[in-house]
C-alpha cells in the first residue's frame, strides 16, 4: 500500500485556518466515549482534519479510524514522524516511534468519497493494547453559517448559500439523456444560482422571496454513467453539492450483435510523451484487452477496460514513456467475440518532448515536468488552471543537453482539474497536460497561424481536443454578435485538425473564435485589417521595480485597431519576448502575457511598444536575488469575494522546504506555513487575512535549511 506524502504540523495548521477562514465554519465532533482521550475536528464536505489529545497517563503509538459501510476513505495525510497504512478492509492505521505523551496532541487529514456519518477510532498503546474508543460525529457550532450574512451600504442582508442550505434531486437516481427536478431551501432570496454536474453547467434558476426554488433541467446525453456532484453554485462561485449515480440511458435495448469491436484514441503516428485517451466499443457488459507489441515482437503492455450496458469502454490516460523505442507497433484488441488488429509508428521528429512525473498530483503536491527541447535556446513555458487561467509563466535558457525541468508548488486549497503546461519555443508549440485530485482530461484548444490578416486572406486555425471528437466552431464579429452559425468540426484519429476560413467579406476590426465541447470551451483573439504606424504610442508598466518570475502588464493608448509589436529587452540589448498585439476600438492597449525570466539579469530592461515608425519605450529596474541567501518580498493582493483580503508572499534565493511564519507586534505567530521551493528557489503564495486580524505591522519570517530572511507588511 502506497502511503501519501506526510504532512507537517505546520501544514495541518494552515488547512484548518484555511477551512475557518474562507468557509467561516467549525464542525466539531462529539466527545469520545471515554475521558482519557479527547478527539476533534475541523471539517467540510469531504474533508476533515482530526484532532487527538491524550489527557491520559498512557502513551499513545497508534491510532485507527474507519468508516461506515456506504463511506470509504480517498486519501489521507499524516503529521512528520507519523506513517498510515490503508488495509483492504478500509481501516487507516496511524503509527509512530515517537509516541503523543500525556498532554500533547497530533492531527490527521482524511479526505472521504462523499461527507462522512461519523469516524469511528481507536486509539492504542506501545503494546497494541486499546485505550479508548469512539465514534466522532460532526455537527455544526449553533449560529455558525458557511457564508456570514454581507450587508451592503444600505443595511441590507444578503444571504446566498448557507450551512442551512439544502436542495435535493428527484429521481434520486437519475438517468443519462432525463428529465430531473431540482429544487432547494433557505438560499439567498431572489438571487441567480447555476446548476453543475461536475464541471459542465446544464441550467440556471432564481430562487423566490422566501429562499425557495423548483426547476426542471435534462442530464446531458454526453454525461458518464458513473457517480456524479450536482452542484449549486452562486455567483461568487460558492457551492452546495450532493453526490449522485447517474445510470444508463432508460429503456434503450442494446443489440449487441450489431456493435462493433472499435478502438479510437491512438492514431497512426505517436511520439515519446504523448498523451492518449484510447476508448471504443465491443461486447456489451463485458470487457476488452489489448495486447501491444513492440517493433522486436516482444510484448511490451497490456491494456484492459470494462465496457457498459451500451458497449462502450475506455482506460485511463496514458502517456508514452520517454525511453519507449522507436518503430512500428502491433495492438491486438479482443473483447471474447472477435478480434482487432491496429497498427502505429512511434516517430521521433517531435521538437518539444515534456511530461509529468505522474499524471494526477495531490493537493499539496509539487507538480514537475521534465523533457526535452530543442538545445541552446530559450522556451517559455505557461501553466493555465482548469478554467484557462494563467497562474505561472517562466523563460528558461535551455542549455546544450536539451534538458527542461519546471515545477509549480500547489497547496491544499489548489483547485483540482486538468492543467495545461504550453511550452513554446520557436515555431513549435506543445500541450502537455496533468491532474490535480484526478486524471487530467484532453481540453479543446485553438490556434490561429497569425494575429493580423488582409481582408479576403485564409485564416488557418490548429485545432486539438480528444481523437476524433465533433467539436463547435463559432467566429464573434468585433460588435460581439455571432458571424453566422456554429460550424461542427470532426477532428482526426490523433485529436487534431486544420480548419481555414475565407475572410472575404469581414471588416476590420478585433474578432473572437470560440471552440466548444459540450460546457468545454477555449476562444482566441484575431484581427483583421488592422494597420501600423497610425497613431502615437504612449505605454506605461503598473510599477517600476521587478524581481524574477514577476509578471509585467503593459498599459498605453495609441489610435483605434492599431497592430502594434512589443518587445521586452535585457540589459545586454538582447529581445527576451517579443509579441504581436494591438490596440481596441478605443485606442486602449493592454499587453499581459510578458513575465521577467526567473535567471534574470538585474539592471534596467526596456519594454518598446512599435507601430510602422511610431514607438514609445518605458524602462523597468529588475532587481537581483541575492545568491549567498534568501530575499521575502509581501505585496498587496486580491480581495476575493467570500474569501477576503490576500496578501502574496514571494521568497527567493530559497531550497527544499522553506517555512514561513506571520509574526504580530506582540511576538505571537498568527500562522505557520511550509512550502517547496521551486528550482528556481522561488516561492509564490497568497495568504488570506483572517477577518480578525488587527491592524498594524506584521513580520514575514523565511528559512530553510540554510538561510533565513523577514520582512515587514502592514495590514491596515
Amino acid at each position: 500500500m502506497r502511503n501519501l506524502n506526510s504532512m507537517n504540523r505546520s501544514s495541518i495548521r494552515g488547512v484548518v485556518l484555511s477551512i475557518a477562514l474562507l468557509f467561516s465554519i467549525a464542525l466539531f465532533l462529539a466527545p469520545s466515549h471515554a475521558e482519557e482521550i479527547s478527539v476533534k475536528s475541523i471539517a467540510l464536505d469531504e474533508t476533515t482534519v482530526i484532532e487527538l489529545t491524550n489527557d491520559s497517563n498512557v502513551d499513545i503509538t497508534a491510532f485507527r479510524i474507519w468508516l461506515g459501510s456506504d463511506f470509504s476513505f480517498k486519501s489521507f495525510k499524516t503529521e512528520k514522524g507519523w506513517v498510515g497504512e490503508k488495509t483492504p478492509q478500509g481501516v487507516i492505521i496511524f503509527t509512530s516511534s515517537e509516541p503523543i505523551k500525556s498532554g500533547e496532541s497530533v492531527k490527521f487529514g482524511v479526505k472521504t468519497d462523499k461527507p462522512s456519518s461519523g469516524i469511528n477510532w481507536k486509539a492504542l498503546d506501545k503494546q497494541g493494547k486499546q485505550v479508548s474508543i469512539g465514534k466522532s460525529v460532526a455537527s455544526s457550532l449553533p449560529g455558525v453559517i458557511t457564508n456570514p450574512n454581507v450587508k451592503d451600504n444600505s443595511g441590507n442582508t444578503d444571504v446566498s448559500i448557507s450551512s442551512e442550505s439544502t436542495f435535493r434531486i428527484v429521481p434520486e437516481k437519475p438517468n443519462i439523456g432525463s428529465t430531473i427536478r431540482v429544487t432547494g431551501e433557505k438560499f439567498g432570496a431572489s438571487q441567480m444560482f447555476d446548476v453543475y454536474i461536475d464541471s459542465k453547467k446544464i441550467g440556471s434558476f432564481e430562487t423566490n422571496e422566501n429562499g425557495h426554488f423548483m426547476t426542471t433541467m435534462k442530464i446531458p446525453e454526453n454525461q458518464n454513467a458513473d457517480r456524479a456532484d450536482f452542484k449549486v453554485v452562486n455567483k461568487k462561485g460558492e457551492e452546495k453539492k450532493i453526490s449522485l449515480r447517474i445510470g444508463q440511458t432508460e429503456n434503450r435495448v442494446v443489440d449487441s450483435e450489431n456493435i462493433p469491436l472499435t478502438i479510437q484514441g491512438v492514431p497512426s503516428v505517436i511520439h515519446r510523451g504523448d498523451f492518449l485517451e484510447i476508448f471504443g466499443t465491443g461486447n456489451p457488459n463485458s470487457a476488452v484487452k489489448m495486447e501491444i507489441k513492440g517493433p522486436d515482437g516482444d510484448l511490451t503492455r497490456t491494456i484492459t477496460a470494462e465496457t457498459d450496458s451500451k458497449g462502450n469502454w475506455k482506460v485511463d490516460p496514458l502517456l508514452v514513456p520517454l525511453d519507449r523505442p522507436f518503430g512500428e507497433y502491433t495492438g491486438v484488441l479482443s473483447d471474447g467475440r472477435n478480434n482487432k488488429t491496429i497498427t502505429w509508428t512511434l516517430e521521433s521528429d517531435k521538437k518539444i518532448i515534456i511530461t509529468p512525473i505522474t499524471l494526477k498530483f495531490d493537493q499539496g503536491q509539487t507538480m514537475r515536468f521534465n523533457g526535452t527541447s530543442l538545445p541552446d535556446k530559450s522556451i517559455e513555458l505557461v501553466l493555465e488552471d482548469p478554467l484557462g487561467k494563467e497562474i505561472f509563466s517562466d523563460i528558461i535558457q535551455v542549455d546544450k543537453s536539451g534538458i527542461v525541468s519546471f515545477e509549480f508548488p500547489t497547496t491544499q486549497s489548489t483547485m483540482e482539474g486538468t492543467y495545461t503546461l504550453i511550452a513554446t519555443q520557436d515555431k513549435y508549440k506543445e500541450f502537455i497536460y496533468a491532474g490535480i485530485g484526478q486524471l487530467p482530461t484532453i481540453p479543446v484548444n485553438l490556434e490561429f497561424d497569425k494575429l493580423n490578416y488582409k481582408a479576403g486572406d485564409t485564416a488557418v486555425i490548429t485545432l486539438s481536443g480528444k481523437a476524433s471528437e465533433i467539436i463547435s466552431l463559432l467566429i464573434v464579429d468585433p460588435s460581439d454578435k455571432p458571424k453566422g452559425d456554429a460550424i461542427p468540426i470532426k477532428l482526426q484519429p490523433d485529436g487534431r485538425g486544420i480548419y481555414t476560413i475565407n475572410l472575404k467579406g469581414y471588416s476590420s476590426g478585433v474578432y473572437t473564435a470560440v471552440i466548444s465541447k459540450g460546457t468545454a470551451q477555449s476562444s482566441e483573439t484575431f484581427t483583421v485589417g488592422l494597420q501600423t504606424g497610425s497613431g502615437e504610442i504612449d505605454i506605461n508598466t503598473t510599477k517600476i521595480d521587478y524581481h524574477p518570475g514577476d509578471s509585467v502588464l503593459i498599459l498605453g493608448e495609441t489610435s483605434s485597431n492599431n497592430l502594434l509589436t512589443v518587445s521586452m529587452i535585457d540589459p545586454d540589448g538582447k529581445e527576451v519576448k517579443t509579441r504581436e498585439t494591438f490596440s481596441n476600438k478605443n485606442g486602449k492597449i493592454s499587453e499581459d502575457s510578458f513575465r521577467i525570466p526567473s535567471d534574470a539579469k538585474p539592471g534596467v530592461w526596456t519594454i518598446k511598444a512599435k507601430s510602422g515608425s511610431n514607438f514609445d519605450n518605458v524602462e523597468i529596474n529588475v532587481l537581483a536575488v541575492v545568491q549567498e541567501g534568501m530575499i521575502v518580498v509581501v505585496e498587496d493582493g486580491q480581495t476575493i469575494p467570500g474569501f477576503g483580503k490576500t496578501i502574496n508572499i514571494h521568497v527567493y534565493g530559497a531550497s527544499q522546504t522553506v517555512e514561513i511564519e506571520i509574526v504580530a507586534q506582540d511576538g505571537e505567530i498568527i500562522e505557520e506555513l511550509a512550502f517547496p521551493a521551486s528550482k528556481t528557489g522561488e516561492i509564490n503564495q497568497p495568504w488570506i487575512v483572517p477577518n480578525d486580524t488587527e491592524p498594524g505591522v506584521y513580520t514575514i519570517r523565511a528559512s530553510d535549511a540554510l538561510n533565513s530572511a523577514e520582512t515587514t507588511y502592514k495590514i491596515k
